[in-house]
């Protein structure tokens, strides 16, 4: 009877490491999804028009991608380990081409921290100012933060009669 207990509770551990993996695995193929469809959302849009906004309350289109960015690398170096970006995200006259640049390494950034992620690293406890999280959360906010303003970016274009890419999820 022991015997079955300790094969059961193997066969337990095995699943949920392997699920640990797949979910490792399946962020990466999200981040580097997301990050295609979002520079191709850059690319779209005119540069006469990264400093619109769709009212004054809103970031302007350049300023949402650097938020994206600053996200996504300030989850990723402060929480799982990756590198931090040299460029001031606040500055506010950064061209197409240098803000297109500062995604690129940005994203590559968040991309090598995610390759770097170990699953038994998944549940380890991070002090976050929202409250108490673990790293697989942060992945998951990582993900979620993105396509919340990555959102916001499709109407921009659409606002400027720009019709979207077709959108690359998984």
């Amino acid at each position: 009877m022991k015997n079955i207990a300790l094969i059961n509770l193997f066969i337990l551990l095995s699943i949920f490491t392997f699920a640990q993996s797949n979910y490792i695995v399946e962020s990466q193929q999200k981040l580097k999804n997301a990050t295609a469809y979002t520079l191709e959302i850059a690319e779209l849009m005119p540069e006469e028009y990264y400093d619109f906004k769709p009212v004054a309350e809103e970031m302007s289109f350049k300023e949402q991608l650097l938020h994206i960015t600053g996200n996504a690398n300030w989850l990723t170096s402060s929480y799982l380990g990756g590198k931090a970006l040299t460029q001031d995200l606040r500055k506010k006259d950064y061209t197409k081409a240098e803000v297109i640049a500062i995604m690129k390494e940005g994203f590559a950034n968040a991309a090598e921290a995610l390759a770097n992620i170990k699953s038994e690293q998944l549940e380890e406890p991070v002090k976050f100012f929202a409250g108490d999280m673990n790293k697989r959360q942060i992945m998951t906010l990582l993900n979620d933060h993105h396509t919340h303003h990555r959102g916001q970016i499709i109407v921009y274009l659409r606002l400027k009669g720009i019709k979207p890419p077709q959108y690359k999820g998984w």
